[in-house]
């Protein structure tokens, strides 16, 4: 079964968060991960949810999302995003 990463991103240093996103798509490729959604246009339809900007990734399984998400390969790009931006992030079983 698929699994998708969701994120929701409040960029806090542009610079620093734009260093990042060029990191990572060699990143997803030995975990099988693709880009879905990459900070398209958000609409808010129901609710209070107010994103600025939302990821989503999808990966062959939860397994190969979580090793993505722990990986070495990812380790230093994650660095960066936690020191450029304020995240949610949740991975799901996808149907």
């Amino acid at each position: 079964m698929t699994a998708l990463i969701i994120v929701d991103v409040r960029v806090t240093n542009p610079a620093k968060f734009d260093e990042y996103r060029k990191l990572v798509p060699a990143t997803l490729e030995p975990y099988g991960g693709r880009f879905l959604a990459r900070g398209g246009r958000v609409a808010t339809l129901e609710g209070g949810w107010d994103p600025k900007r939302i990821v989503v990734i999808e990966f062959p399984s939860m397994e190969r999302a979580r090793a993505w998400w722990a990986s070495e390969e990812y380790k230093v790009p994650k660095q960066m995003r936690m020191a450029s931006a304020e995240t949610r992030m949740i991975v799901v079983e996808s149907v």
